[in-house]
């Protein structure tokens, strides 16, 4: 369904109307297309204290390489990046105030703030700690008052190279709906650079669950574009779509309830011989009743198919060693299961599982199988679900974040696909929210 208050925002009397009461103006994104692929413009490069990433085959060299224009100064830039690793005391964390003060103002409208940060040295150094976790309220409430469409994250790093695929992603079109985040490179898997960056999973076979239909469509769709042979399972109920989203992608139709006892088993025998390298785990229903009114079949169900499919699953392909070295887990979380929504107390209590399941997995996974284990978490995306909702909650999802506006269902595939990327190795146990930095929760 269209966001018809967007579209009114968009026209000169919608943006003085609005101005005047006081209500949201969110700002159309600019999201990726074939035809604008990528940002045009000029990226401000900026630090705070003696980085550590300095050198000749560093963070400059990295940022050259995304294929904007670096500069140490720009009126106009599409986006910024502040490279504070080298905060450690609150001297050094006035200049992070010093470096975004003058610049904020601008940002081109649905343009990059990215913060480099560090990791918090707890056992040694609580100065450090202290100055660099401030960093984290610091991101997210610019986040909050920045507008015009405009992301601000913060991504901790030792080394600028691992974070490669997860700077390009970042300042990009794809990561639109992708603000507010802290995300985390290291502790992962090998770092591969894939040999056309444009066609990043070719000659790599990716599965994904709930394909026929919605998000995991948008992700089927997305691993295809990216090169992925993809294939794609759903119910048997679901057989029509489904071999009609693979047709469409040149993939293979897999309908499978995910649940039955021989689901994994079904699967290794669907793989090709080399494995698989991708697992997209985004199948997911909702039984939403209040705790007092749930029958157990309720809560059962959906803690069926949204946890107890995906832990299953996912021992049975690594036991089996049905994911190849330098593969990637994908699962989908949800900022329910991360903030609780009342309704939803077996939806919330599953996707918290997902979460608790990939921060815990993701060292061991890749530490004996060279696989990473990441999450997305969506927020309000624009689905036939959520174009069913009453109007009136349904503006108010829609309206409830930093950018004022729902996402859609490409926002959270192109957001699995930097995680299923060759060169992500470095992210692992990583739960990334495409919400749009929703208010709700942390």
């Amino acid at each position: 369904m269209a966001d018809r208050y967007l579209s009114f925002t968009g026209t000169t009397p919608g943006r003085f109307l609005t101005r005047r009461l006081g209500l949201p103006q969110p700002t159309a994104l600019h999201r990726w297309s074939a035809e604008h692929p990528s940002f045009t413009g000029e990226l401000l490069h900026l630090s705070a204290g003696k980085s550590p990433l300095d050198g000749p085959d560093g963070l400059a060299a990295v940022l050259d390489r995304t294929g904007l224009a670096v500069r140490a100064r720009s009126e106009r830039p599409v986006a910024v990046v502040l490279d504070a690793t080298g905060v450690t005391d609150i001297d050094t964390l006035a200049e992070v105030h010093a470096a975004l003060h003058p610049v904020v103002r601008s940002v081109a409208r649905s343009g990059r703030v990215i913060v480099l940060g560090a990791p918090l040295d707890t056992a040694d150094h609580h100065h450090q700690a202290a100055v660099q976790q401030a960093l984290e309220g610091f991101v997210r409430s610019l986040g909050k008052e920045i507008g015009r469409g405009i992301t601000v994250t913060l991504l901790r790093l030792t080394d600028a190279n691992a974070a490669e695929s997860t700077l390009r992603f970042l300042l990009s079109p794809k990561s639109a709906y992708v603000s507010g985040q802290v995300i985390g490179i290291g502790g992962g898997a090998e770092v591969t650079a894939p040999a056309d960056w444009a066609l990043p999973l070719a000659g790599r076979t990716a599965l994904v669950t709930g394909a026929a239909r919605g998000i995991g469509e948008a992700v089927a769709a997305t691993l295809a574009r990216d090169g992925a042979r993809v294939l794609c399972l759903d119910v048997p109920g679901a057989a029509v779509e489904l071999d009609s989203v693979a047709g469409r992608l040149g993939g293979t139709a897999l309908p499978l309830d995910i649940t039955a006892p021989d689901a994994g088993a079904r699967i290794l025998a669907a793989l090709p011989s080399e494995g698989l390298d991708v697992l997209v785990h985004n199948a997911g229903i909702t039984r939403d009743r209040r705790l007092v009114n749930m029958a157990a079949e309720r809560w059962s169900s959906v803690l069926d198919v949204n946890l107890a499919s995906v832990l299953r699953t996912t021992d049975a392909l690594l036991s089996a060693g049905g994911l190849a070295t330098g593969g990637r887990i994908v699962a989908t979380a949800s900022i329910a299961g991360l903030a609780g929504n009342a309704g939803q107390t077996n939806y919330a209590a599953s996707k918290a599982g997902v979460a608790g399941l990939v921060r815990a997995l993701a060292p061991n996974a890749a530490a004996e199988h060279g696989v990473t284990v990441n999450a997305v978490a969506p927020g309000f995306i624009e689905t036939k679900m959520t174009a069913a909702v009453p109007l009136f909650i349904r503006e108010a999802g829609r309206r409830m974040n930093s950018l004022g506006q729902g996402g859609l269902p490409v926002d959270v595939a192109e957001t699995t696909a930097w995680l299923a990327h060759p060169a992500s190795g470095g992210v692992n146990g990583q739960v990334v929210r495409v919400c749009g930095q929703s208010l709700l929760g942390a």
